[in-house]
């Protein structure tokens, strides 16, 4: 049992799926529990990814909590056609992954997280990888553990590179711009994992071809995933060399910082645009509590991860 314990904020795509595995097989922290949002599908479909691929990778004790549907500035949420077209119309690659026998569970995700960060408080390791919708709500609704979580890594936004969603804006951060400046203002210790890093940790077919050759309906599964992935990535002229490992680099740097080079920066995102950008009013502060990832090892990097995926789908 590890010291450190996680909570995954997914919206439970593909790169998602590929988060929950390298969250189960690290022994640096224990996987508490999942909380659901919107992005790469919506909040319900979400949710029920997460269980089900928890099911699948023979984790099904881990429970997974119902978050916000939509961001703090809106009435609702649809899934945009290009995320469907990355990550297919049920999230995860249009593959059919066995349904899971349970079920969300009663109590919100942002009570969950309030109730864990009092419980953990230093050793809770927060890792979104969508919106910060949920983060943000539960910042609002109890200020005190905005102190007490010890840290927040996410997958978002883009410092030296340009957004996927404008020439600024990354796609996490512009489905809630005001949730997350409010996080980024607010918690105690907060490392970007954007763009930047993780455009440059590409997968291909030959590292899922491995994983089937492990013989396992587990390895299938997140291979025939992630080729899809991969076939978008190619087809939609993103990257014909791979299709980018976002989601599981956050996870990995949440619990390795080895794996990257971090920028001491307090950051603001700009209400118009969406930017994550240096604060201007907080450049000459002391006190940093935003750290932006600038570089990153990808041999390192991928080795850990290929052998993580391999512990974890054999």
């Amino acid at each position: 049992m590890a010291k450190k314990k996680m909570i995954l904020d997914l919206d439970t795509g593909v790169d998602d799926a590929l988060a929950i595995a390298y969250a189960l097989a690290t022994p640096d922290a224990d996987l508490i529990g999942i909380v659901s949002s919107y992005g790469n599908t919506l909040v319900e479909n979400s949710a029920q990814n997460s269980l089900n691929l928890l099911a699948l990778l023979d984790a099904p004790e881990v429970p997974v909590f119902l978050g916000k549907a939509h961001s703090s500035t809106t009435d609702s949420f649809e899934t945009m056609a290009i995320s469907k077209a990355i990550h297919g119309e049920n999230g995860v690659g249009n593959v059919d992954v066995p349904k899971a026998s349970r079920s969300v569970e009663k109590q919100h995700a942002v009570d969950f997280i309030i109730e864990a960060a009092h419980q953990y408080q230093d050793d809770l390791v927060m890792v979104p990888t969508g919106p910060l919708t949920n983060l943000a709500a539960a910042f609002k609704k109890d200020p005190e553990i905005e102190q007490l979580i010890g840290n927040i890594t996410l997958m978002g936004g883009a410092l030296t590179v340009p957004g996927n969603v404008t020439p600024y804006t990354e796609a996490n951060i512009n489905q809630n711009v005001a949730a997350a400046d409010y996080v980024f203002k607010h918690a105690k210790h907060l490392v970007m994992v954007g763009l930047d890093v993780t455009l440059r940790t590409l997968l291909t077919k030959k590292e899922t071809q491995q994983w089937r050759d492990l013989g396992t309906e587990k390895g299938r599964v997140l291979a025939d995933i992630f080729d899809y992935y991969i076939d978008a990535y190619y087809d939609l002229d993103i990257n014909k060399n791979g299709a980018a490992i976002h989601d599981p680099l956050a996870v990995g740097v949440a619990v390795d910082p080895k794996f990257v080079t971090l920028l001491p920066l307090n950051m603001t995102v700009t209400p118009d645009d969406g930017r994550t950008i240096g604060d201007l009013d907080k450049l000459k502060d002391e006190h940093i509590n935003n750290y932006a990832a600038i570089g990153v090892d990808v041999p390192f990097y991928l080795e850990r991860f290929m052998n993580y995926m391999t512990t974890v789908l054999k």
